[in-house]
């Protein structure tokens, strides 16, 4: 496939595909809203046709509303294999009336452990909102609504991994995962609630097809690219200074020396 660097809001089939429990991803008129549902019997995820090595990618999704605890709602980036690239937006759900928290994560062949969670400031239940991936050479953007939420910056000169191999697919999945996600697996999910829905619309992805030649994808790195505009950089600040409940970079308890990224 030639490289192309494109955006598409598109129907769901042109983009995606389920590869799990097809049966409980339930698409409206003309593809939209995509609903995925779990219930005691599956949860269920699509994925994208292609794979895509650095640009940006985002979708737009209201989360189960009521009582969600135990539940995860995903929306990520990952290659295959072990030794896999991960790039990751996790929905914490809650009790009623108890706010969800959002983790993210990054994984550099295979390993993780990188993990920061922020709550929202708005409640992602009662409308779409829009969450998205930035992803070239200098680092990774994680934005909600177009705020920077976190940045996970290319340190390689001190000897960081960082994911910039490997291609990856765009997925979306809803889950039970009620022996960690919620109070750190004190509350378990109420089935008599269930079906738990996710709804997801507008599908965007401006990035690079994987292709084996992938310099033209670096090349796409411009200025603007490289950093934060000065305003990214106070709502970056506002969003860890008000948002910000967790950060792997912060637990000493869990780390006898903490990662080299984490150092300055």
């Amino acid at each position: 496939m030639l490289i192309t660097y494109a955006t598409s809001t598109a129907n769901f089939t042109e983009l995606f595909q389920p590869y799990w429990a097809a049966d409980h991803i339930e698409a409206g008129e003309g593809g939209e809203p995509l609903q995925l549902k779990l219930d005691n019997t599956s949860g269920c995820g699509f994925k994208s046709v292609n794979k895509y090595l650095f640009g940006q990618v985002g979708m737009h999704v209201k989360l189960v509303q009521g009582d969600s605890a135990g539940t995860v709602t995903a929306f990520y980036m990952s290659a295959e294999g072990p030794n896999h690239d991960e790039l990751d937006f996790e929905f914490l759900g809650n009790v009623s009336g108890e706010p969800y928290l959002v983790q993210t994560n990054v994984y550099v062949n295979g390993s993780g452990n990188r993990e920061q969670r922020h709550s929202l400031w708005f409640d992602p239940t009662t409308d779409f909102h829009y969450y998205s991936l930035l992803w070239n050479s200098h680092h990774v953007r994680f934005m909600v609504d177009g705020i920077p939420i976190r940045v996970f910056a290319n340190r390689e000169d001190v000897g960081v991994p960082y994911p910039k191999e490997q291609a990856m697919a765009i997925y979306a999945s809803v889950w039970n995962a009620d022996d960690w996600a919620t109070q750190g697996g004190r509350v378990k999910t109420n089935w008599t609630h269930a079906p738990f829905v996710t709804s997801f619309r507008s599908f965007v992805i401006d990035a690079c097809a994987d292709d084996p030649v992938v310099a033209k994808c670096r090349e796409e790195d411009g200025p603007a690219m490289v950093g934060l505009s000065p305003h990214e950089k106070r709502q970056l600040r506002w969003t860890q200074r008000r948002h910000l409940v967790y950060d792997y970079c912060a637990d000493v308890g869990r780390f006898e020396t903490l990662p080299r990224e984490c150092l300055g």
